[in-house]
């Protein structure tokens, strides 16, 4: 062992792997990654020092893997607009700070779903060689839309006689995935209404493979069983949002490995926002909102059974849904609909970073980046406290940490 070696005693470990907790597990950390992990009472501890975390519950660094760092969680219509007609340099301030709300909550990476300037793509670059950055960005820069469909707020549409490809790809792009937008929005004021396809499966499958070729996974904003349909079949990475996909689609995402992220806490946000508005609020914006919400926990939980790999995302900035403190939201909703804690947390962790191709991410183990945080709760109260942390790793160095509150 080296003078970089330093030993962690948790007293209930998480470990990413969607495992049960383990008690009384002490990690081994050097040179920036675990080295061991050991039973309390093993010799190879001898002479090491130790930080004592036996009073918490251990789990890997968290990962949103659906967020929109340029835009904010709130509802006021006239922020929102303020913040998206200010200049870069403003918007600059906006990700900065979203960045560090998501780092308070133990978020280590965010996989960003586009922006129509491309801001966050930009921030990413220009900050590339900045040192100590603590939260991993991966961004989209800007979504594509077909013409005249919905896309706008988070990306460009493809011009008339170019193909989805060609508008991607036609000059160097230092973007690390690519998102296409191939549905709209959900439908609050008429239960499980699906919009129809933007691009046809012909279409997604050339700018699929165009990705592929330049490196990069693809990201497809989907709802409705055609979208996700033609998505999935033309070789995509990911499902997002998925709303009303169905079960054929999920198991069609099982075989081909495509993983879902669920985005449910939108829907809750929306009915807390109308909850808020009382009687100016129609009442069945909120009943219809309610039902999205609780079809998409019985999606969730069917999509647990047939084996699909789920990834937490929030799609933080949407109305209602704040950086950060929404991860421990949809945490919960994963919960309710059915995860284990553990599993939950595999699915905010561990499969988000294979996501996000962060392969020695997500999971504490041996040979794995050394990122944990610890919260003084056993470990089914976990969400509740991630308002709390009282001990955060990044890459090895222990930062913010304060166990003797």
């Amino acid at each position: 062992m080296t003078l970089t070696t330093v030993a962690y005693h948790a007293g209930w470990l998480v470990d990413g792997t969607g495992n049960a907790a383990e008690e009384n597990r002490v990690i081994v950390v050097c040179d920036g990654r675990v080295r061991h992990v050991l039973d309390v009472d093993d010799p190879k501890l001898q002479g090491t020092t130790i930080v004592d975390l036996s009073d918490c519950t251990v789990f890997p660094a968290l990962i949103d893997s659906h967020v929109h760092l340029v835009m904010s969680g709130t509802t006021e219509a006239s922020c929102r607009k303020n913040q998206l007609n200010s200049g870069y340099e403003k918007r600059k301030s906006i990700i900065a700070e979203h960045l560090e709300r998501h780092f308070d909550c133990g978020v280590l990476a965010v996989r960003d779903g586009g922006d129509h300037n491309g801001d966050t793509l930009r921030y990413k670059t220009e900050t590339a060689e900045v040192p100590g950055a603590k939260v991993t960005i991966a961004s989209a820069g800007r979504a594509r839309h077909a013409p005249g469909r919905y896309g706008k707020l988070i990306g460009i549409p493809v011009e008339e006689g170019r193909t989805i490809a060609q508008n991607a790809f036609g000059s160097n792009t230092r973007r690390d995935h690519l998102k296409l937008v191939n549905s709209g929005l959900n439908s609050l004021t008429q239960f499980g209404v699906e919009t129809p396809p933007q691009f046809d499966e012909t279409e997604l499958m050339a700018a699929i493979s165009a990705a592929k070729k330049h490196g990069q996974p693809t990201m497809v904003h989907a709802n409705g069983r055609l979208p996700v349909k033609l998505a999935v079949n033309a070789g995509c990475d990911s499902i997002e949002h998925g709303f009303f996909m169905g079960e054929e689609n999920m198991r069609r995402m099982a075989d081909k490995g495509v993983t879902w992220v669920p985005t449910a806490v939108t829907m809750k946000a929306y009915i807390n926002y109308l909850k808020r508005q009382g009687h100016r609020s129609d009442p069945s914006f909120g009943e219809i909102s309610r039902k999205n919400l609780e079809h998409q926990l019985a999606q969730i939980n069917a999509a647990r059974e047939l084996g699909v790999a789920l990834a937490l995302g929030t799609d933080a900035g949407s109305p209602g849904v704040h950086h950060g403190t929404s991860v421990k939201e949809e945490l919960q909703l994963y919960i309710t609909a059915g995860f284990s804690v553990e599993g939950a947390i595999r699915c905010a962790s561990r499969n988000g970073a294979l996501l996000m191709r962060l392969s020695d991410r997500g999971k504490i183990a041996p040979g794995m980046r050394a990122d944990f945080m610890a919260v003084r709760v056993p470990v089914e109260q976990v969400p509740d406290a991630l308002n709390q942390i009282v001990c955060r790793v990044v890459q090895g160095r222990n930062i913010k940490t304060n166990v003797n509150d």
